[in-house]
């Protein structure tokens, strides 16, 4: 254990809560529709701060990315395209469901398929050794935390729900949700999937003069970046389709606005703390780190869930669901991650 490792815990911890709590401004937007605010969210968080980051941080970019094979290029890309499609439906699904539910099942399922698919992908022999064990072992739990989240969200809507128009309305709404968020946590791993294959552009960030840190901009560009195109088309899609475009030039479009950053660098401040907060762990950060961060988003984004009144009018029973759901979700994400000290 290095002498940075409680400052890197701490750090952690800290990105966990913003993470967490990165799409609560979302709630107080008064005239933007959805699709107004996710869009200069995307345009911030997935394309202007990361190419901000790798042009002013990585000497060189242009060459880094000349000097390696387009494969090496294609592969981030092709990843952050998937990526950024989850990263869609994970802001729809925030809409339906609600930021406890959303980020808990997301949450679980990206951290197991993010860890299953490179070990697959990489080191196949290792499925049957302590660290795959440890995989095999937290999927009965993240299966009944799932579950047992599906019936608590049930719960929610019959507790909310006051006359049988909006029930029939929250149900449909309530099934999309969850089948989007399944969606996206399978598929919100390609994030860490582009990072993984990502590594012929980071060796030759390092070799123009990059830090070890910095380097990983080089992805970010490629991958956010990506990430950003299925976005932007949604966005623009809905706002042709709903003609809700107008909206930028309305009054209070500047308050709207601040919200819709607001996001943005929550979430970007919090990835990137998280990125410190591991190389000061050492060792452990992709582990014990990684397990501190999965934790600290879910429990946290609940706790923002609950103040901001996603779960409010709901009976002890649901609540009861909720938080045995919450229970089995992060034994999964500990379970799973106590795989990296192998």
């Amino acid at each position: 254990m290095n002498n940075h490792f409680w400052l890197g815990m701490a750090l952690i911890l800290a990105s966990g809560v913003m993470n967490g709590g990165f799409a609560l401004p979302m709630k107080y937007s008064r005239s933007w529709k959805w699709e107004n605010t996710w869009l200069v969210y995307s345009l911030v968080a997935l394309f202007l701060v990361p190419w901000t980051l790798a042009f002013g941080l990585v000497p060189g970019l242009l060459k880094v990315y000349a000097g390696v094979t387009l494969r090496a290029l294609l592969l981030p890309v092709l990843f952050g395209l998937l990526w950024g499609t989850a990263q869609a439906t994970f802001g729809i699904s925030l809409r339906l469901v609600g930021v406890a539910l959303t980020f808990a099942v997301v949450s679980g399922l990206a951290s197991l398929s993010g860890s299953l698919v490179p070990l697959l992908a990489f080191n196949p022999a290792d499925l049957f050794r302590p660290r795959g064990l440890l995989l095999l072992l937290s999927i009965p739990f993240l299966a009944v935390g799932l579950i047992l989240y599906a019936y608590a969200g049930r719960g929610r809507e019959k507790d909310q729900a006051t006359q049988d128009a909006d029930a029939s309305r929250l149900k449909g709404s309530f099934a999309t949700g969850m089948a989007l968020c399944v969606f996206t946590g399978i598929f919100g791993s390609s994030f860490n999937l582009g990072f993984a294959f990502g590594g012929d552009v980071i060796r030759a960030s390092l070799q123009q003069g990059a830090g070890s840190l910095t380097s990983t901009y080089a992805v970010w560009g490629l991958v956010l970046g990506a990430g950003f195109v299925p976005n932007l088309v949604y966005c623009v899609y809905l706002l042709v389709r709903n003609r809700t475009a107008n909206l930028f030039r309305q009054s209070g479009w500047t308050r709207e606005a601040i919200l819709a950053v607001a996001m943005a660098f929550t979430w970007v401040t919090a990835i990137l703390t998280y990125g410190i907060g591991a190389t000061l762990v050492g060792t452990y950060g992709t582990s014990i780190g990684f397990m501190l961060f999965i934790a600290s988003s879910i429990l946290f984004a609940n706790v923002f869930g609950l103040v901001s009144g996603e779960w409010k009018g709901t009976s002890s029973r649901t609540r009861k669901l909720l938080l045995a759901a919450v229970a089995f979700i992060l034994v999964a994400v500990m379970v799973l991650n106590l795989g990296g000290l192998f």
